[in-house]
């Protein structure tokens, strides 16, 4: 059987196909990270030199800076210069979360070459959606370099309600969206920015059904606490613990896949899952684990916690496991807290509130009401399913 080829990434396409010749007249700029490279693991803002030489103007870097460097949660990065391009970066998580008309007055096309993760509170894609608006209010067009979504096309809730729109949230979406960037841009477009001069270059040869692991190419780290892609697939649920006193694994190598805290007793969450009648449970094994943080929440303490493994990456339900899980600690561990504000520019709803998304979810997650947590997490999602169907550009 031969063996499939690699999809070819947006960036690989602008490039190999010459579809950058078209825009060579024009003056660029270009929203990207460390993250963003083409097949040759070249960086894209070096591509956009070598193809656009003085004309490339700028750079857009956005949450952790244009190298990934800054940990997360308002530690902003700085304007700068690229020092192998010497082309100018312009921070758009820190100083400002988006452009100011000054930026975008000499320029004509703004490029889009970022790797998402698939989870609707990964801050990159709300910066290209600010970045989206004030390109529709300035008329200028947009081109989107498309790629993979890391964890495939499967959809998980809680959709996100209008009371606890934020940085994390500035439009409806499940908490694991099942688009990749560009989708995103085309469903942005299509709800709010209708005259924008939008285009999406996409990835050739992918499916939707594809993780990851299936695509033949290296994980470039996204963010410093998205080392591996597996790391990523567990990040919609263990995202969560971003609001609550549990360290969700920063300040360690292996961050969102550990989870814990001093006062957690291993013995009893064990035999609370083991016992738990819940399927999709065979899907992930919680390994007994311990862990002194270097940095974040519990620094330099003993935590008691686990490690996941997950089995089967296709049928594993990150976002109904972690509250599962979060649940039962909740009610199970007085020390348990949900975390103070602000978090992500966020000055009066608590994170866990704006990380959710859903008073009914929220009140569940509280004790205060019983739900049917399925109907929140999948069954209610099918207006949304019938929303993205006309912006879906792979099988």
């Amino acid at each position: 059987m031969a063996k499939p080829l690699k999809p070819l990434f947006g960036v690989d396409l602008f490039f190999s196909q010459g579809l950058y010749q078209v825009y060579q007249k024009y003056k660029v700029a270009l929203l990207c990270n460390q993250a963003s490279l083409d097949e040759t693991f070249t960086p894209t803002f070096i591509r956009f030199k070598q193809a656009f030489g003085k004309n490339f103007r700028l750079i857009f870097s956005p949450q952790h800076g244009l190298y990934s460097e800054k940990q997360a949660n308002m530690i902003g990065s700085y304007d700068e210069v690229e020092p192998f391009t010497q082309t100018p970066v312009i921070s758009l998580y820190g100083p400002r979360l988006e452009p100011e008309p000054c930026h975008l007055e000499d320029i004509d096309v703004v490029f889009v070459d970022l790797q998402e993760v698939g989870c609707r509170v990964y801050t990159y894609i709300w910066t290209m959606f600010l970045l989206l608006k004030v390109c529709f209010n300035l008329g200028k067009k947009v081109v989107v370099l498309d790629r993979p979504n890391p964890i495939g096309g499967k959809i998980e809730g809680p959709y996100l309600e209008e009371d606890f729109r934020s940085f994390v949230g500035l439009d409806p979406l499940p908490l694991r969206h099942g688009l990749t960037i560009g989708e995103l841009a085309l469903l942005f477009k299509k709800r709010h920015f209708l005259g924008l001069d939008l285009e999406v270059v996409p990835v050739k040869g992918y499916r939707k059904s594809l993780l990851w692991k299936e695509l033949g190419r290296p994980w470039v780290l996204p963010s410093p606490n998205l080392p591996s892609w597996w790391c990523s697939l567990v990040y919609p649920g263990q995202v969560l613990l971003e609001g609550t006193n549990l360290s969700e694994g920063r300040g360690t190598t292996l961050p969102f896949l550990v989870f814990g805290a001093p006062y957690l007793r291993i013995e009893k969450v064990l035999h609370f899952w083991e016992k738990l009648d819940f399927s999709e449970k065979n899907y992930v094994v919680l390994r007994p684990f311990v862990f002194e943080p270097t940095f974040d929440k519990w620094k330099g303490s003993r935590c008691f916690g686990f490690q996941l493994y997950v089995k089967d990456p296709v049928r594993f339900q990150p976002v109904k496991t972690t509250l599962i899980l979060l649940r039962f600690i909740k009610e199970s561990f007085s020390e348990f807290d949900f975390s103070n504000v602000p978090y992500e520019f966020e000055e009066k709803k608590r994170p866990i509130d704006i990380l959710v998304g859903s008073k009914p979810v929220l009140d569940w997650l509280e004790g205060k009401k019983e739900i049917d947590l399925d109907f929140y997490l999948y069954y209610n999602l099918k207006n949304y399913q019938e929303e993205i169907a006309s912006i879906l550009m792979y099988e």
